[in-house]
């Protein structure tokens, strides 16, 4: 007998418990070889306090087993509850989440008979670092945060999955015609890696675009990478266009740990209805199965569970009339299932995975630090909390207060567009401003400044009653600039 694999499981809230309990009954009847550790996390732990939703001995079995096995939770309303899967997520580094969606016509019903695709998903990055601020009466922040290595690793794992798959084409979604520089390199190391798949066909679409096509032609995409923010919504769209979300499930993988789960919520007004469809959280469990090399198992779970769908077996979020032969609850849909291990489906196409198939290289994503550029300070954005509405009135107050003969006020922006010189007054403008403060132009047009200089203009702005609430430094890498101009400058 295989010697079992210790993996940690967690029941989750809502209707978590019964999937949960729904996919285990399969697992085992199928004889997938599991230790089973079980830890509580979500809604139970935020209401006693604990605002992360897991606790240390949780930690202790995840950095154990490094393998998880995850129901929905809850997070309670309000601030003050930090997501725990996007905290699972980075404080385990599991960088990828992989999410194949295809179509189940005509047992499940779907406008996309040819379906059948992979959303690779950037997870730890961009907007889900969720560093937000208040930083005037008027205006929050949250920052954007796309990184080199980030990018690099979860595009080149796209490239790896679609070669160990047979996968033939990668698609990039961004929307780096706005947003130059985060986006900008997501494209760009997209194209670079892409060079050294020759045999993979690559392509590139802008975000609002390609998600149209998506929701209108998703037979023509194959494996789709993309940033944390739109896989996490072209997933959904994707899951949902194939003929339910909860049909779905996903893996999060990292360089030792990884979780798997559903990609659906904890829908708590359907708990302990025996009503939920366990699919979601056993297709994960299916990925985790490949994942610890019981590749075996894993297929006969997943025939049997097609046959299951071809038979017209069906939980009543999928019940139709006239294709559907009987709705079952999530604990009868479970034994369907396991009545049909062995089996195949008969019209559907089984699925066949390759028993041989060598563990993915994790080390190649191991991102080495790269040297650091030459770089040089040629000024500063300060922000300020600016109660008035004339930008030349701020101009003038600034141009009297710096007046140093290094630096110049060279513009000012109102979110994000400019307002002085030359502004409009048809622009709407918060109370939050952007100046620009650089250094006088040498001749060959990079003049640097020092660190100490910065502080001087703060002193000066400070002294004189104007509230700055952030700096940004703007330096030259080399002779490229750092920063973006301003909108209209």
């Amino acid at each position: 007998m295989s010697t079992k694999v210790p993996i940690t499981v967690a029941k989750g809230d809502g209707i978590g418990p019964e999937i949960m309990d729904a996919t285990l009954f399969i697992l085992q009847e199928a004889g997938a070889q599991l230790e089973i550790e079980e830890i509580e996390i979500g809604e139970k732990l935020y209401l006693r306090g604990i605002t992360s939703g897991i606790d240390d001995s949780s930690w202790e079995s995840l950095l154990r087993t490094k393998v998880f096995l995850k129901a929905p939770i809850t997070t309670p309303q309000g601030g003050g509850y930090k997501s725990l899967n996007v905290t699972t997520r980075k404080t385990l580094g599991l960088f990828a989440n992989v999410r194949p969606c295809r179509t189940y016509t005509p047992y499940v019903d779907s406008k996309h008979s040819g379906m059948d695709l992979v959303i690779i998903r950037e997870n730890e990055e961009d907007l889900y670092a969720g560093i937000e601020h208040r930083q005037t009466d008027e205006v929050y922040q949250c920052l954007k945060l796309i990184t080199r290595p980030g990018t690099e690793r979860i595009i080149r794992y796209a490239f790896e999955y679609a070669v160990a798959n047979g996968r033939k084409k990668v698609t990039c979604f961004s929307k780096d015609n706005i947003m130059k520089y985060t986006d900008g390199l997501f494209h760009k190391i997209f194209d670079k890696i892409g060079e050294e798949y020759p045999q993979i066909e690559k392509e590139h679409w802008i975000i609002d675009i390609g998600a149209a096509k998506l929701a209108a032609t998703p037979e023509e995409f194959d494996v789709i990478v993309t940033e944390n923010l739109y896989g996490d919504i072209i997933s959904d769209i994707a899951a949902q266009i194939a003929g339910s979300v909860g049909l779905a499930g996903s893996a999060n993988i990292g360089l030792n740990c990884a979780m798997f789960e559903a990609i659906h919520g904890s829908a708590p007004k359907r708990a302990g209805q025996n009503s939920a469809n366990p699919s979601g959280l056993l297709h994960g469990a299916i990925l985790m199965l490949i994942h610890i090399g019981q590749i075996e198992v894993a297929e006969n779970i997943h025939n049997a569970w097609l046959r299951t769908i071809e038979d017209g077996i069906h939980t009543n979020d999928i019940y139709k009339e006239g294709t559907s032969k009987e709705m079952v609850g999530t604990k009868e849909f479970a034994q369907a299932v396991v009545a049909r291990l062995g089996k195949k489906p008969e019209k559907m196409k089984p699925v066949s995975y390759n028993k041989n198939a060598k563990p993915m290289d994790m080390s190649i994503y191991k991102m080495p630090r790269r040297p650091s550029e030459p770089k040089t300070l040629v000024g500063v954005d300060v922000f300020f909390h600016w109660p008035g509405t004339d930008p030349n009135e701020l101009a003038n107050q600034l141009t009297q207060i710096i007046n140093d003969e290094a630096v110049e006020v060279t513009m000012i922006s109102n979110r994000g567009t400019k307002v002085w010189p030359h502004g409009n007054p048809e622009t709407y403008c918060t109370d939050h401003w952007r100046v620009r403060v650089k250094s006088v132009s040498s001749s060959n047009g990079i003049a640097p400044i020092t660190h100490a200089k910065v502080l001087e203009i703060l002193n000066k702005v400070t002294a004189a009653n104007l509230e700055f609430i952030k700096t940004e430094n703007l330096y030259y890498f080399g002779n490229e600039p750092g920063f973006t101009l301003g909108q209209g400058e």
